[in-house]
């Protein structure tokens, strides 16, 4: 059927694919963290910068 080298490369691959998919799950996870704490982060600068103005 199959031969012990062809398990091993099979094996080998199955690895490869799988570390791709889940640092693939990894990054998109963490661009989204960056992107929204920028977000939140631009829009409390912004609300900060509103208040003071509207104070002087």
């Amino acid at each position: 059927m199959f031969e012990f080298q062809q398990y091993l490369g099979f094996i080998f691959a199955m690895t490869v694919v799988t570390m791709a998919f889940w640092l693939l799950i990894f990054l998109v996870g963490f661009v989204t963290y960056w992107a929204t704490g920028g977000t939140i982060e631009l829009l409390k600068e912004k609300k900060a910068k509103r208040k003071e103005l509207n104070e002087n």
